[in-house]
């Protein structure tokens, strides 16, 4: 006679979380190194002065010039030529026309002219310069 064994089977009622927890570190490690990554700027060593701020309701269009003397509206490049009719078509319906230049502190001054010249040649005539805080110096 043959004994035949039968196995009971057992269901296992609790999910085993190890390897969702090890999943999740490892997620959450890439979006640590990452982040800081994806909030990259344009290269500008803006100079330091101390200023007042400039007040308007929206928010104002940015151009920034690289010491390379690339021209950027916000984050998007364009050429000098076109930076007029750009800014004219981008102005067409507001209001509150206002420009800030961000630019490098080793532009040369004359491109900086000539750029704020092209401002004007759209129309605006309120224009910014964006500049850093002074570094505050310690005293003993």
């Amino acid at each position: 006679m043959k004994r035949s064994r039968y196995r009971e089977k057992t269901y296992l009622s609790q999910i085993n979380v190890t390897p969702f927890v090890d999943v999740m570190l490892v997620l959450l490690i890439i979006f640590m190194i990452t982040a800081p990554m994806l909030q990259e700027g344009l290269d500008v060593q803006l100079p330091r002065v101390e200023a007042s701020a400039v007040t308007t309701k929206d928010e104002p269009i940015t151009i920034t010039i690289t010491k390379s003397g690339k021209l950027f509206i916000n984050r998007n490049k364009v050429s000098f030529s076109k930076l007029s009719n750009k800014l004219k078509s981008i102005y067409k319906r507001k209001q509150d026309r206002i420009v800030l230049i961000k630019a490098d502190g080793k532009v040369a001054y004359g491109f900086v002219i000539k750029t704020m010249a092209e401002i004007k040649k759209a129309g605006i005539e309120r224009i910014g310069m964006l500049t850093a805080p002074p570094k505050k110096v310690k005293r003993r």
